[in-house]
């Protein structure tokens, strides 16, 4: 697979956008290399796309279809495995939203709870500190809830409310607004 000027740009980039969301960059790259594949690439492909080792590429495809990202597809004539990414950027996005829901917000919603309970017996800790976990346990709960709501939003209902903005606070009325 030949990689313009271009590609090797939004690869290297995707691979240290990655980073910074702590997925490891060789993962975020070969991500990348597959969403900007116009067909699904076998894995000895991939390496060398990348310059990468074939046994790199075998941990990264485990991880991005633990994710979601990626599935494999099978091309007539070839024996070989062969790795496509999800295309749709809205897809994708909320196939990603879903995974850090599961895999973050999930198990600190559980933690937060049970130190809520754990709270009401213990006499050691300051009211204020359990306070301060019931509030974090309260936005959690609210920002799960509307999640939840969102995304069962259809995309074109989905996409004027994102567009709105902040404008949407005007159906809200003034003091809502405000607060």
């Amino acid at each position: 697979m030949k990689i313009t000027p271009v590609m090797q740009k939004f690869i290297l980039h995707w691979g240290e956008m990655g980073a910074r969301w702590g997925v490891n960059r060789t993962v975020a790259q070969m991500h990348a290399l597959l969403f900007l594949s116009p067909e699904p690439l076998p894995a000895e492909t991939i390496a060398d796309a990348l310059g990468v080792a074939r046994s790199n590429v075998s941990t990264s495809i485990k991880e991005l279809q633990s994710w979601g990202l990626i599935k494999i597809v099978h091309v007539m004539g070839d024996r070989r495995d062969h790795f496509e990414s999800l295309k749709d950027m809205w897809e994708m996005a909320l196939v990603i939203m879903e995974q850090r829901k599961r895999r973050e917000l999930d198990p600190t919603l559980t933690m937060l709870r049970q130190a809520v309970l754990d709270a009401d017996t213990d006499r050691q800790t300051p009211k204020e500190i359990k306070q301060q976990i019931a509030n974090a346990l309260e936005f959690m709960e609210t920002f799960t809830g509307w999640y939840e709501q969102m995304r069962g939003v259809q995309r074109p209902a989905l996409l004027k409310l994102m567009r709105l903005g902040a404008k949407v606070t005007k159906f809200l009325g003034k003091e809502t607004a405000e607060k």
